[in-house]
């Protein structure tokens, strides 16, 4: 399946969030697009709600379907834990987001960019692949001549806060996975119950 490719505010007001982060796609309007968007107050299905938290989190990482769902099943094969945690664990330990959780871009989309036109390091090497999974320790770093980009200097700038499971050295501009992330840490607008619930059924 190709990388979706329409305008990507649509889908954020069609969600009611924003999928960037940044909150610009609903700022303005906040409501769904369409002429009817404004008023349009049908009632959702169960299944339309689980297909909803379901498109809601893909989109907000960036993923294909095909890549979603290998990762759900991946994390139905961890045994400590919920099945819907682990999920968005592993969500969060790729690549492109880790470098987006340590402020090194703006938004999932801009990290990555900066990954795969081969900007950032793994433990001094370059990784060009955004979907490869940091482990906790590891170090995340700009190559020396990707430290001027003036589009990671504007992130920088604009960090208010990072997420606790990570910490970052603004001298060296380096960055660590500290630990796995816990719930209330991660996305507080998407319930992941209900999409197991919609795997549940498909798989």
């Amino acid at each position: 399946m190709s990388r979706y490719t329409g305008p990507s505010w649509k889908r954020s007001r069609r969600l009611g969030i924003s999928l960037s982060g940044t909150g610009k796609e609903i700022s303005r309007r906040n409501y769904a697009p369409g002429d009817h968007g404004p008023n349009n107050r049908a009632k959702v299905s169960e299944y339309g709600q689980q297909l909803k938290e379901k498109q809601k989190l893909r989109w907000m990482f960036g993923l294909n379907e095909r890549q979603f769902q290998n990762l759900f099943i991946r994390a139905g094969k961890i045994r400590e834990g919920k099945h819907g945690v682990n999920f968005m664990v592993l969500l969060e330990r790729r690549l492109d987001n880790i470098v987006y959780r340590l402020g090194l871009a703006t938004t999932r989309e801009q990290a990555r960019q900066l990954v795969n036109h081969g900007h950032i390091l793994v433990d001094g090497k370059r990784v060009d692949i955004p979907s490869y999974e940091v482990k906790v320790g590891q170090e995340i770093s700009l190559k020396e001549k990707s430290k001027n980009l003036q589009q990671v200097k504007d992130a920088l700038e604009a960090v208010v806060s990072r997420p606790p499971f990570v910490s970052f050295d603004d001298n060296k501009m380096t960055g660590t996975l500290v630990r796995l992330p816990e719930r209330d840490e991660m996305e507080p607008e998407v319930d992941e119950a209900l999409v197991v619930e919609w795997y549940n059924k498909k798989l």
